[in-house]
């Protein structure tokens, strides 16, 4: 067993360069008795990426049960679900507009704890909305399995939408106000600024390394996902109404005939 083995000098990216390693490699003639293998620290990756990516897919499942046991509705956690999975994207997004690597451990951390708020501002939003539906429908002495007219079925989401406004707003401002001192290392030393008045305050140093871009990556998808819960979630709500109308229709024409 032959073991080569090196440090990565500051400003460049072992992943990129084991990458190009692999590329090069492969037009590299090596006799079928002999293989080779990347081990130690990316091996020690690809095991805690397989174990995040499985803990993200059940958290995934166990909210997607969730919903759908709390709503008795499949078109709902759909819905809550695909914004979850958008919001993803703006991590990526974040990550690629201001160069910052992805960091196995701590991003996908930061992924899973993006689902849990993103699926928490979709699921006020959506209650609301129902609740406002269900109130108008009273209102009109409209049985509960009965449709609203489309006209007032998008007049209460858009309603909703402007109630609900603020508290989702608030939420993700205040979750990002919350996280930029982490992400960018703002250190205080308590102990000397109670007793020589000294906070000794900086930016930076070891523990940005390691919580920076669980950080970053709540800051970047959160920011994406306030748009999609506001904008997205309710044109889908409507889009949804409207294809269940269109094969209802569909379905009392058929019965008729």
């Amino acid at each position: 067993v032959i073991t080569v083995y090196s440090n990565i000098l500051e400003g460049y990216n072992g992943n990129e360069i084991v990458e190009k390693l692999k590329t090069n490699l492969k037009n590299f003639q090596i006799s079928e008795t002999n293989n080779f293998s990347f081990t130690g620290e990316q091996e020690e990756q690809q095991k805690n990426m397989s174990f995040l990516l499985t803990a993200l897919l059940l958290a995934v499942a166990g909210i997607t049960l969730i919903i759908v046991l709390q709503f008795n509705s499949i078109s709902k956690p759909i819905i809550i679900m695909t914004a979850v999975l958008f919001s993803f994207t703006g991590v990526f997004m974040g990550l690629i507009i201001f160069q910052m690597d992805f960091v196995i451990i701590m991003t996908m951390m930061g992924i899973i704890s993006l689902a849990g708020i993103v699926v928490n501002n979709a699921i006020v939003l959506i209650d609301y909305t129902i609740l406002l539906i269900n109130e108008k429908k009273e209102q009109l002495k409209i049985p509960k399995e009965k449709r609203l007219a489309l006209t007032d079925f998008i007049n209460c989401t858009v309603a909703a939408g402007k109630s609900r406004l603020r508290p989702v707003l608030l939420t993700a401002i205040t979750t990002i106000l919350g996280l930029i001192p982490l992400a960018i290392g703002l250190n205080i030393n308590f102990f000397t600024l109670f007793t020589d008045f000294d906070p000794q305050i900086y930016i930076g140093g070891d523990n940005v390394i390691f919580w920076g871009p669980l950080a970053w990556c709540v800051i970047f998808g959160l920011s994406f996902a306030t748009f999609l819960t506001l904008v997205i979630v309710p044109v889908m709500f409507i889009l949804t109404d409207r294809i269940k109308r269109y094969f209802s229709k569909k379905e009392s024409i058929i019965l008729q005939n």
